[in-house]
């Protein structure tokens, strides 16, 4: 067998009050994807941090690369060793052309009186070809894609010659097909001898792509398995220390579905074109389409943001006109956006705070005076709710993970005691037991007489959630299917219809 790439033994990090990671051990061989799976707050990012040279390990732990010990300094000495990592939000200089980007580090590196500038764009274009990129080295990265974007970081990587290439969530933003041609990418690096740590949430990419997986769960090494040896419900076991099947989370059928939002007509040029549909009371309508498809711009028209240029809206058999989010809140309709981190929260925040933005005036007195007491009530009983982690409502919202960050998110919202609750995305970027948890917190916000609209590009999570499903392609519903033993064959089938 060949010899690893890397090899981690006994690696700890302490951080005040926290053991992050306690003891973990990883391996990987050169052209072997391993797949590095947990919950979050497993320590997974705290271990990409240390691999990356961001942060330094507690002493005692061993690092091998390519057989020697090392202890790796900072982001460049890893580099030199040939780890290179690729971020969620990629780390790029949006400004700045592909091939400056390609080539920073051996700007910063070199440190030259006169950049090389023909040996920078012949590199990059060298590594774009080696992708099969057909994107110009001169381009502007700030105009390109979130998938060309995407290839630019990958592409920077092989410029750096890169023996190991550490992908965080690197599917998270992709759509289907996207994510297929990163799977070809990850096929051709393979090929080439690099590895490739792979960390991700979602099982079936995790099983597509990884021959191996490493399992974290609160800071502690649990195991490392083949892929094509462990059954998905066994991996999920390991992850969360508990069983979880996978549910249904369908209507139970004691609401009595009758409509509470009705659109008709809905129309904005170029974005979404006649779209007429109705949310009942006590159901799940799940809305999926491919990207491009208009799912999230048609939602959030609903709730005033840019609004449609015609059509018509009734709210439990009243006609009504939302023009802005404010108009939507005071008529009872809620929207929870896709990136909670941007648009969902505010991060430097409490807990307490983030749940009550939205209703401030209920806790003001006649002299705008905030009855601090009975904001404190009300958040701490949100918090029990919703099983929000830690339970300190004075924690900074930042300090949470994704999942509890979701939770606190859907707190704000739910507190709104909305008729209508718009969720877009809602496990995006969250571990398999939050992911649960959230399916059932919807559920459960349903059969209290809500009409909930989760938009969803996780076909799995659609139909195991939607009572009704309304599938969409370039702006228009191609249908809309009730959930009785659909396939995704189906919506797919209507999606690209």
């Amino acid at each position: 067998m060949a010899e690893k790439f890397l090899e981690i033994s006994n690696i700890s990090k302490t951080f005040p009050g926290v053991k992050a990671l306690n003891q973990v051990k990883f391996d990987i061989y050169p052209g072997e994807v391993h797949a590095l799976v947990g919950e979050n707050g497993a320590g997974k990012s705290t271990l990409i941090k240390i691999l990356s040279g961001v942060q330094p390990p507690d002493e005692g732990g061993k690092i091998v690369i390519e057989g020697q010990e090392v202890s790796i300094k900072d982001p460049m000495d890893a580099i030199k060793r040939g780890i290179s990592v690729i971020y969620q939000d990629f780390s790029l200089f949006s400004n700045l052309t592909v091939a400056e980007n390609i080539g920073i580090n051996e700007i910063i590196e070199k440190n030259e009186w006169m950049i090389p500038w023909k040996k920078i764009n012949r590199k990059a274009k060298e590594a774009l070809d080696f992708l099969q990129a057909d994107i110009d080295p001169q381009d502007i990265v700030g105009h390109l894609s979130v998938a060309r974007q995407q290839m630019v970081a990958i592409a920077a990587s092989v410029a750096q010659k890169a023996k190991m290439i550490i992908m965080d969530e690197p599917t998270s933003a992709l759509s289907r097909s996207e994510v297929e041609r990163l799977y070809e990418i990850i096929e051709n690096l393979k090929k080439q001898k690099i590895a490739i740590m792979f960390v991700g949430h979602k099982m079936d990419e995790l099983y597509h792509v990884a021959d191996r997986f490493t399992i974290f769960r609160d800071g502690q090494y649990v195991n490392t398995v083949e892929a094509g040896e462990t059954p998905e419900a066994d991996l999920i076991s390991m992850m969360v220390g508990r069983k979880i099947e996978v549910k249904s989370y369908l209507g139970s059928g004691k609401v009595e579905k009758k409509p509470v939002l009705r659109v008709e007509g809905f129309s904005k040029a170029s974005i979404f074109n006649d779209i007429s549909f109705e949310a009942r009371a006590g159901e799940i309508l799940g809305v999926t389409g491919l990207v491009g498809a208009g799912r999230s711009e048609t939602m959030q028209a609903i709730f005033g943001l840019n609004p449609a240029d015609s059509g018509k809206i009734w709210l439990e058999g009243k006609e009504v006109q939302i023009r802005s989010p404010k108009e939507a809140l005071e008529n009872g309709i809620a929207y929870i956006p896709e990136s909670r981190q941007t648009q969902g929260l505010v991060l430097k925040k409490t807990v307490r705070d983030n749940i009550l933005l939205p209703q401030l005036s209920k806790y003001t007195n006649f002299l705008g005076i905030l009855n601090r007491e009975k904001m404190h009530d009300a958040a701490d009983q949100w918090i029990q709710m919703l099983d929000v982690r830690p339970k300190d409502a004075n924690n900074r919202v930042s300090q949470l993970s994704g999942g509890n960050q979701q939770k606190v998110v859907l707190a704000k919202w739910i507190a709104t005691h909305a008729r209508v609750l718009i969720v877009d995305e809602p496990t995006n970027g969250v571990d398999i037991g939050a992911k649960d948890e959230i399916h059932k917190i919807l559920r459960d916000i349903a059969d209290q007489g809500t009409a909930v609209i989760m938009i969803s590009s996780e076909l799995p999570e659609i139909i195991a959630c939607s009572d009704r499903i309304m599938v969409m392609r370039r702006g228009r519903i191609t249908g809309i299917l009730d959930n009785k033993e659909v396939t995704q064959e189906q919506i797919m089938n209507k999606a690209v219809s």
